[in-house]
């Protein structure tokens, strides 16, 4: 018979588990769209863990799981190779556009605050 820690910890890891392959499928996406990609995770807190991603394009985006280990189980459900460190050689393949620059300028030199969202 099945306690009532075991039916919790099974639920919880079929959340996790359905968690990961939500942000597996949202990996595959943006690496179809850029020509592969790699990632790195990191974890932010509270708020949970950062899939930084880097398209063979150079274009980039991120994803939060709620923790290190469903960021880790997405990223290999989604055969993406991850980085240790958001490294030079790493971050050189990311390519800003204009609107970077100028969010980035903006903020850095006292301009235009960004727009409220």
């Amino acid at each position: 018979m099945l306690s009532m820690a075991d039916t919790t910890a099974d639920t919880a890891d079929k959340k996790q588990d359905r968690k990961a392959a939500k942000l597996a499928r949202q990996i595959g996406a943006f690496a179809k769209h850029h020509g592969g990609a790699e990632g790195q995770i990191a974890h932010i807190g509270q708020a949970g863990t950062r899939i930084v991603l880097v398209g063979t394009d150079g274009g980039w985006g991120d994803l939060v799981a709620p923790t290190y280990a469903v960021a880790q189980l997405a990223a290999e459900k989604a055969g993406l190779t991850l980085h240790e460190e958001f490294d030079g050689e790493f971050a050189a393949r990311v390519r800003t556009g204009p609107y970077e620059w100028s969010r980035m300028a903006g903020i850095q030199l006292g301009g235009a605050a960004n727009p409220a969202a």
